[in-house]
């Protein structure tokens, strides 16, 4: 998964679609398939966890649907999560409510589509987390920022392993590729459709509080009052900026 995925390498993708309703997942598979894509069907959690736990390097992406039998789709994200947190999984739900995406991406989805979708934005969608995902990796890789402190705080970008005050703390990926973008761009004012596109994946004039809800996330994680912050800082109508050496 570290190559960058292009209509040449299309062919040596494997994407996973986990999918109770059999004519939806038929669909995506032969849409998917057309595009150039290996796909694999299952019908529940269980089942995709086993497939992942034979071989963890065979999948390259997972379309997860939220309401599975037996085993909802949070919880297979988040089960996915625990072992492996570059695998870009895409929740492709007909749940709508806000609350319902701010907890897929909390359990560690990359993007969040609702049914029903428009073929085009959802392959959009793939390309785009293929891509981005494969750059990232091939960014840590090449070690161009793989810890960093702030604060009382201690983030390491390879192992996902981050400290407050010296006490372990569990991040999702979204949370991570956030806190990168904020460090890559220390100092910085970003517009939120800015983070919208570039962390997201998303386009920018979408209209989400996701970056709000999440900047309240890392406020409480990071900063010693999340109500007067001196790292994630907001810009009124402009949009954030990350201080590493607060005054």
């Amino acid at each position: 998964r570290l190559e960058r995925i292009d209509s040449v390498m299309a062919e040596q993708v494997h994407i996973l679609v986990v999918e109770d309703e059999q004519h939806l997942a038929l669909g995506i598979k032969y849409n998917l398939v057309a595009e150039g894509y290996r796909v694999s069907v299952v019908g529940d959690g269980p089942s995709a966890l086993r497939l992942l736990e034979a071989d963890p390097q065979s999948v390259d992406l997972i379309v997860l649907d939220l309401m599975l039998p037996g085993m909802s789709g949070y919880a297979v994200c988040e089960a996915i999560r625990s072992r492996d947190m570059d695998l870009p999984i895409l929740i492709l739900t007909a749940r709508t409510l806000t609350e319902d995406r701010t907890r897929g991406f909390e359990s560690g989805a990359n993007q969040y589509l609702t049914k029903p979708f428009d073929l085009d934005e959802f392959l959009a969608r793939i390309r785009n987390l293929l891509t981005y995902q494969g750059r990232e990796k091939r960014r840590a890789v090449c070690g161009r920022i793989r810890e960093f402190e702030f604060g009382n705080a201690r983030v390491n970008f390879e192992t996902f392993e981050v400290t407050v005050a010296g006490e372990p703390v569990r991040m999702t990926q979204l949370e991570m590729a956030l806190v990168r973008y904020f460090v890559e761009h220390e100092g910085r004012v970003i517009p939120r459709r800015e983070l919208l596109e570039k962390v997201w994946g998303l386009p920018g004039g979408i209209n989400t509080r996701a970056p709000d809800q999440f900047i309240r996330r890392l406020r409480k994680i990071f900063e010693s009052d999340p109500a007067a912050p001196r790292h994630f800082l907001t810009i009124r109508d402009a949009g954030y900026r990350f201080v590493a050496k607060a005054e």
